[in-house]
């Protein structure tokens, strides 16, 4: 028995030992080739190695990580399978929808009682100590009779770490509903309970219609309780409606502070606007992109829905409101008293009329220079596109004739049909409009489902027109005649006119006169005032008047002419020529 144990020890050994072979030696031939193959592959020059599942090895990772270890399989080629997790030790872990059971089974109660099965109540899922339902006199065990259904058996659920913590796993959406179902119905009742006490109240005579005559000439009755209680009703709707935040800000309405919060997850950020790296900069201290990410990219700037920073600045009216406010300032500088801000409508009123002198004093100065030099027919020169017959725009028109893109809008087509000509007409209707009437241009015809009646109907709408016009015509003619007396007042009436007419030229002739007269008395007052100033700089500082007890009141429009006419400009040419 020694010697047969012992044999088949040696024997079970050397099979051991054919299966843990060492792998053979490479030669020095092998291994430079081999190593050449690995930098190669770390090159990129020559394909990956491939596992045994077909996926790629990265040509990097060390070989004492790829390759198997020879005591365990030395036949297999290198692969990662053993770095990654091995499924049979992974944990399986419960669905998100899986959740434990509540209430009993739902198939048919037993009728008599089961082996096993609880001796109070007869449910086969619990025993005797565990049962919840009140202790009986005789159990079911005895009687046979109420056996309770049995519950539903709670599987062993085990949940990974969002499991465990998710507060809505096994939550029924149905149970919500009978919430807003029940305050449905309290609101229901509620609205009908109002509506029926002011009814009653409108029946008695406590509450006073709207069109009576306290309420039309604006008196309250002093203890209307009633009212007050409807007032009170309606204020409880509203009561915290400042304290409801807006989408994307939190409002404190104790301390009237807005605080901005995170921007809103449907905008989309500037900077992903546009991934081009050469496309618009973006200042990412102070969030702010200038320039139109969509510059490049042939996007026309109305279409896209963010166009820069800068482009909110130069659109609507930003630009009238520079131009207004330019004006201010100038206005200002020049005597008038305008703001923008305290008086808008007045700036406006002024710009306006500005704008209107301007665009007069334009065309004055374009006719005096066109009667002086001529060259109107220059003016009146075809464009430059004409004449070469050639442009540089660029227009991209489709298979159909309409235009895609270029300087002309392709119009934009409505949902209804359009250009629908019924009955022979060539033209649609609306196209002809007379005397408040729409009709058909090809044929004069008012009557939209009328048929076309050509150059015919045209003539015969013409005879008709100009029928009704002779018409009056000939109703003035038989007209009673005027008598000498009617004419005799007609004359008189166009003599007191023409000596209007006359006497107003004279009166305007002698205001040009006076006009005249106190600029010529402005102009020597402003000399002497000159002459003064020029005096009063030529004595020492010390011996100079104060100018306290001058008059100060506003100067006349005489004055400000005399002193625009006599004030001296230090940058004019000509201004040393001026006292020779």
């Amino acid at each position: 028995m020694a010697s047969g144990t012992a044999v088949n020890a040696t024997s079970s050994g050397g099979s051991n030992d054919v299966s843990l072979e060492e792998p053979k030696k490479m030669t020095r031939e092998d291994w430079r080739k081999k190593k050449e193959l690995e930098e190669q592959r770390k090159l990129g020059n020559a394909p990956a190695e491939v596992d045994e599942e077909g996926k790629d090895i990265n040509p990097h990772i060390p070989q004492y990580i790829s390759s198997v270890p020879w005591y365990i399989d030395p036949s297999k080629r290198p692969t990662l399978k053993h770095q990654r997790p091995q499924p049979e030790k992974q944990k399986q872990y419960s669905s998100s929808g899986d959740w434990y059971k509540r209430g009993v089974q739902e198939h048919a109660v037993a009728t008599r009682y089961r082996k096993g099965a609880c001796e109070n109540c007869g449910a086969l899922t619990h025993k005797k100590k565990d049962c919840m339902e009140r202790p009986r006199k005789v159990g079911a065990k005895y009687t046979g009779m109420n056996i309770a259904p049995d519950e539903h058996v709670q599987p062993q659920l085990m949940f990974d770490y969002d499991g465990k913590r998710d507060r809505w796993n096994g939550y029924n959406p149905e149970e919500h509903m009978k919430i807003v179902e029940e305050y449905s119905k309290v609101d229901l009742a509620k609205r009908t309970l109002k509506a029926q006490k002011l009814q009653e109240e409108l029946a008695s005579g406590k509450l006073e219609q709207v069109n009576s005559p306290r309420h039309q000439w604006g008196e309250e009755e002093p203890n209307s309780q009633t009212e007050r209680d409807h007032n009170s009703e309606d204020e409880d709707e509203d009561k915290y409606a400042d304290d409801i935040d807006m989408p994307g800000q939190n409002f404190d309405s104790k301390r009237r502070i807005t605080v901005r919060n995170l921007r809103i997850r449907e905008d989309i950020a500037k900077y992903l606007r546009n991934l081009d790296p050469n496309s618009a900069y973006y200042d990412p201290k102070t969030r702010a992109m200038r320039e139109n990410p969509y510059a490049n990219t042939g996007k026309n700037p109305d279409e896209v829905g963010y166009a820069g920073d800068n482009f909110v600045r130069y659109t609507g009216d930003t630009i009238s409101m520079a131009q207004t406010q330019l004006f201010a300032w100038e206005a200002y500088d020049k005597g008038s008293e305008v703001h923008l801000q305290a008086d808008p409508t007045k700036l406006e009123l002024l710009y306006k009329s500005f704008k209107v002198k301007k665009e007069d004093f334009k065309a004055q100065q374009k006719e005096s220079i066109l009667e002086k030099y001529g060259g109107q027919e220059h003016l009146d020169a075809p464009p430059a596109e004409l004449l070469l017959a050639q442009t540089e725009d660029y227009v991209e028109y489709s298979r159909h004739g309409t235009v895609i893109k270029g300087q002309e809008k392709a119009i934009a087509c409505s949902k209804y049909e359009e250009d629908v000509k019924i009955n022979n007409h060539t033209c649609i209707w609306g196209s002809y409009w007379k005397e408040g009437k729409w009709g058909y241009k090809c044929c004069h015809s008012f009557v939209k489902y009328s048929y076309c009646t050509g150059e015919a109907g045209k003539e015969i709408a013409n005879t008709e027109a100009s029928i009704l016009e002779e018409q009056p015509r000939e109703e003035e003619h038989m007209t009673k005649p005027k008598t000498l007396v009617e004419i005799h007042q007609e004359k008189q009436k166009e003599k007191k006119k023409k000596k209007h007419k006359k006497s107003s030229n004279s009166d305007s002739e002698g205001e040009e006169k006076k006009k005249q007269e106190k600029l010529k008395k402005a102009l020597n007052a402003e000399e002497a005032r000159l002459l003064h100033v020029k005096e009063i700089m030529q004595l020492d500082e010390r011996k100079r008047p104060y100018n306290s007890l001058y008059e100060t009141r506003e100067p006349t429009e005489e004055e400000m002419e005399a002193y625009r006419m006599k004030r001296q400009r230090p940058d004019d040419p000509m201004a040393s020529f001026l006292g020779q």
